[in-house]
């Protein structure tokens, strides 16, 4: 196997600010202070229910700040994508199903129909909530079965829609998205706290907005998925459950002003622009010029990648440093990528890894390097958060005898860069506010 391509200094460097990055993006310290300064009545019973991607290390902050009240805690559930100690014993933990639901996501989401029926109408419940959870309690709306969700799901994510239309699409047919989750803890006090991984930080479209009214209809969600072409491919106990709604014989889930949302509070913990700013904030720590791009990253990872790498080159190569500093550029993006698959099955990859490659390809020759990962750690169905690569990948993978624009064409950017060692395999970071990607210009004097 090759070497890294990217030089071990600017790698480095690279992997110092995803770090910051995910560092900042962390919820513990943010759920900390807001938990702290709560006043709550005397006596009143409180129940934890973490779900997502952040649950376990948002669970084990909440544990943390009521040791000074060891009796208040009734009960709850935590939900992750992983297994791990709960960090109390009266909450129950659950590993879920990630990227798509799966056994252990319909066990997880009866485990938390339990725990909700036992919440009494005077007791105080923290949902703390993070993104991954739409899959994590994926589980099927009366109707509609196992198969019928998972098929869903994966239509939805080969489908190119973005996440916030993926969500709007998903919560109709799961078991408790679209509000539905503050629907079964009324009328008990649901404070939620919540780590964004969607663009725009829409408190609807995370996690598909369990404890959030829906804004959409269900004819909304009949045009989208026409609009996307995807209407002829749902399955048909699908397309049966939205023209029910259209036609009022089933009820819609819950909209602004419904009752089930009277005592119910929201508060953004964590977002990506929290993971930028850091980033940015420790580039300039270490002597570099940052700057933030404004407009978030979106559509399709193979045109992402291409513009961003573009935009690099006319920054760093095509226009000279700006001077007196001759400090090196460095270029930061937030957001959060598709990927269409297409009919053809597809490789081993995921968005970061693909947008990537697509930048490896634009940026050959060229001194420039780029990290491209997930904050979460984990990038699609993979071990990798994303990829390093700079002007010399493409050719180095096409020398480890891969044919780097088959690969990208075939969604199968995993094994084209891990013949160059150009993965970055952090291990999941306790956090998921979508993805960054950093760009630095020259090389590592300077």
């Amino acid at each position: 196997m090759s070497h890294s391509t990217a030089t071990p200094a600017t790698r480095d460097l690279l992997l110092d600010l995803y770090r910051a990055a995910t560092a900042a993006a962390a919820p513990g310290p943010a759920l900390e202070g807001r938990l702290r300064r709560l006043t709550s009545e005397p006596g009143r019973r409180l129940w934890i229910l973490a779900l997502g991607k952040a649950a376990l290390p948002m669970a084990s902050t909440a544990v943390e700040v009521l040791q000074s009240q060891p009796d208040r805690l009734s009960g709850g559930l935590i939900v992750a994508p992983e297994g791990s100690a709960s960090p109390h014993h009266r909450l129950t933990l659950c590993v879920g199903d990630h990227p798509e639901p799966g056994v252990r996501s319909l066990a997880a989401a009866t485990a938390l129909a339990d725990t909700a029926a036992r919440i009494a109408a005077e007791d105080e419940v923290w949902v703390l909530l993070s993104g991954g959870t739409t899959s994590l309690i994926g589980a099927p709306e009366a109707g509609l079965t196992p198969a019928d969700l998972r098929g869903l799901y994966t239509l939805l994510l080969g489908s190119g829609l973005d996440i916030t239309a993926m969500n709007q699409v998903r919560k109709r047919f799961s078991r408790w998205g679209g509000g539905k989750l503050a629907l079964a803890l009324h009328p008990a006090l649901v404070r939620v706290y919540i780590v964004s991984d969607v663009i725009g930080d829409d408190l609807a479209s995370i996690g598909s907005g369990p404890c959030v009214p829906d804004p959409t209809s269900a004819a909304d969600i009949h045009g989208l998925l026409e609009g996307a072409g995807l209407w002829a491919k749902v399955p048909e106990a699908a397309r049966r459950m939205i023209l029910s709604m259209e036609s009022g014989e089933t009820a819609e889930t819950p909209k602004p002003g419904d009752r089930a949302f009277a005592r119910v509070t929201l508060e953004l913990v964590a977002s990506n622009r929290l993971a930028l700013e850091a980033a940015a904030k420790r580039a300039a720590e270490l002597g570099l010029a940052p700057e933030i791009v404004k407009v978030p990253l979106a559509g399709e990872a193979v045109a992402a990648g291409a513009s961003v790498a573009d935009n690099l080159l006319n920054n760093c190569v095509r226009l000279p440093i700006p001077q007196p500093t001759k400090r090196r550029l460095c270029r930061i993006w937030g957001g959060e990528t598709t990927v269409s698959l297409g009919d053809q099955p597809p490789g081993l990859g995921g968005r970061s890894q693909e947008l990537a490659l697509a930048a490896a390809r634009t940026l050959a020759g060229a001194g420039v390097t780029l990290l491209a990962a997930g904050t979460d750690g984990r990038d699609g169905p993979t071990d990798a958060a994303g990829a390093i690569v700079d002007g010399t990948t493409w050719n180095a993978i096409f020398a480890a005898g891969r044919d780097p624009e088959h690969d990208l064409t075939r969604h199968d950017a995993y094994p084209a860069l891990a013949s160059v060692r150009a993965l970055v395999k952090p291990g999941l970071t306790g956090t998921n506010v979508m993805d960054i990607v950093i760009g630095i210009c020259g090389n590592d004097q300077g």
